[in-house]
C-alpha cells in the first residue's frame, strides 16, 4: 500500500462510496476523485468487470480500468453476505455520497436502497445511474452503451450521414456523456446540501440524458408544433462534413462565419462567389450545405496539407491537422501543456497517464494516487469507519480481497 498525498481540489473533504462498475459510473467518480473527493470504490470479490479487459500486465489490472480509477481506494466486499453489508452500512454513516449503477430493485433487496441508507445518514446524497427513468415502461431494464446508442437514434444518424448500415460510434459515447452528467448532478446535490443541510436521492437515466444530448442538435424543425421542417441539423449530417483530402493527406477546417468565408474566397482568389446566394449569407450556406461543403472539398484537393494549414492560419480560419491515436500522443500543444506524463505504478510498472484537464487558480485538482489493486484498501478503510478487527475479518471472510 502506497502513501497517499493529502487531497487537493474543490471537493477535498467529501467522501464518496462508489458502488459503480464498467464505464459510466467509474468515469463520473474519477472526475469527482480528481476534484479532491475521497472515493472509496466498493467492488465485488471478482472486481469491476473492466479490470479484466486487456491488454494488461497483471491480472485484474486492465487498461480501461487503469484509465477510469485513479485517485480512488478499493475495498472488496461480497454484498450478498450480511457481515459485508453491515460493514458497508457503517461506511455509509461516514460518507457524503453513495453512488451506484446497480438496478434499484436489487439494491432494495440487499437493504441498501435510498431509504435504508438515509435511515443511517440523513444527509447522504444517494445517486443512482440507471438505464431508464423510473416513470417509464423501460424502467428496470438493463442498459449498456450500445443499446443506448441504438435506442436514442445515434446509430441511425450515423447511417443517414455516412450511408450504409446503422453503426455505433467507436467509443463509449453514451457512457461517458452520461458519466459527465452524473458527476455534475452529484456536485449540484452537494451544493444544495451545503445551502440547506438536506440530503436527497437523485436518479440519472442513461436513455433520457443521452436523448436530450442528441436532440439538442437534431430535433430541428420538430422543435415546433406543428413542425417547421424535418429533423436533423443538416450541417452535421452532410456527407461532406469530414476531414478534407489534400494533395498529400488531410486537413480539418471549418469555414463558418461570414468573415471566414470572405477571407477564404480572398485566399483562393474567388471573391466572385461572395455574390453567389449559396455562399453569401449564413442562411444561404445552410440551405445549400452539401454544395458548399463539396466546393470546399474540391478546393482543398489542390494543395498540400502544409500549404493549406499555412494559408488558413494566415486567413484566421480554424484549421488543424488530422491526428490518429499515435500522432495525438505527440501533439505539440498537449506536450507543451504537460498533458501526458509517465508514472511508475507499484504493480503495473511504467504507465502513460493524462493529467486532469483545466487549471484552477485556488483549488487545483490533481492526480494524487494511481489506480488501486482489487481490495488494496479494504482493511484501512474499514478501520477508519470504526470496525473492530473481528468485524473486519468477518466482513472480508467471504472471498473478499484484504
Amino acid at each position: 500500500m502506497t502513501q497517499r498525498p493529502a487531497p487537493t481540489g474543490p471537493l477535498s473533504g467529501v467522501r464518496i462510496l462508489d458502488l459503480t462498475s464498467v464505464i459510466l459510473g467509474p468515469y463520473a467518480t474519477q472526475i469527482l476523485a480528481d476534484f479532491g473527493a475521497d472515493v472509496i470504490k466498493v467492488e465485488q470479490p471478482t472486481g469491476d468487470i473492466m479490470r479484466h479487459v486487456g491488454p494488461m500486465r497483471s491480472k485484474a489490472m486492465g487498461h480501461i480500468y487503469l484509465n477510469l480509477n485513479r485517485n480512488k481506494r478499493s475495498i472488496a466486499l461480497d454484498l450478498k453476505q450480511r457481515p459485508a453489508r453491515d460493514a458497508l452500512r457503517k461506511l455509509a454513516a461516514t460518507a457524503d455520497v453513495f453512488v451506484t449503477n446497480v438496478r434499484p430493485a436489487a439494491m432494495a433487496r440487499l437493504g441498501l436502497g435510498y431509504e435504508d441508507i438515509r435511515s443511517i445518514n440523513p444527509r447522504i446524497v444517494y445517486a443512482s445511474a440507471t438505464g431508464f427513468g423510473a416513470g417509464g415502461r423501460y424502467a428496470g431494464k438493463p442498459a449498456y452503451d450500445d443499446l443506448i446508442q441504438g435506442l436514442s437514434g445515434i446509430a441511425a444518424i450515423a447511417r443517414d450521414a455516412w450511408g450504409g448500415e446503422p453503426r455505433y460510434m467507436p467509443l463509449a459515447i453514451a457512457d461517458r456523456t452520461v458519466g459527465l452528467y452524473l458527476a455534475n448532478a452529484i456536485s449540484a446535490a452537494l451544493f444544495h446540501r451545503e445551502r440547506t443541510g438536506e440530503g436527497q436521492a437523485i436518479e440519472i437515466p442513461m436513455f433520457e440524458v443521452f436523448v436530450e444530448y442528441l436532440l439538442g442538435d437534431h430535433l430541428s424543425g420538430l422543435t415546433f408544433d406543428p413542425p417547421e421542417g424535418p429533423h436533423y441539423y443538416p450541417r452535421l449530417v452532410s456527407k461532406h462534413r469530414k476531414p478534407y483530402a489534400t494533395k498529400d493527406g488531410y486537413v480539418c477546417a471549418l469555414v463558418y462565419t461570414d468573415t471566414h468565408w470572405r477571407s477564404f474566397f480572398r485566399a483562393i482568389d474567388r471573391e466572385d462567389l461572395l455574390q453567389d446566394p449559396r455562399f453569401s449569407t449564413h442562411g444561404g450556406r445552410a440551405d445549400h450545405i452539401d454544395e458548399v461543403y463539396a466546393f470546399v472539398a474540391d478546393t482543398l484537393k489542390t494543395r498540400t496539407t502544409a500549404e493549406w494549414l499555412a494559408l488558413l492560419e494566415a486567413a484566421d480560419i480554424p484549421a488543424a491537422p488530422l491526428h490518429d491515436i499515435a500522432s495525438l500522443l505527440d501533439d505539440p500543444h498537449l506536450n507543451d501543456a504537460g498533458f501526458f506524463r509517465f508514472v511508475d505504478h507499484p504493480t503495473e510498472g511504467r504507465l502513460r497517464m493524462t493529467q486532469v484537464p483545466g487549471t484552477w487558480s485556488a483549488s487545483q485538482p490533481a492526480v494524487r494516487s494511481l489506480p488501486p489493486s482489487l481490495g488494496e484498501h479494504s482493511t484501512e478503510v474499514l478501520r477508519e469507519a470504526g470496525l473492530s478487527e473481528a468485524e473486519i475479518a468477518s466482513a472480508l471472510a467471504a472471498g473478499s480481497a484484504a
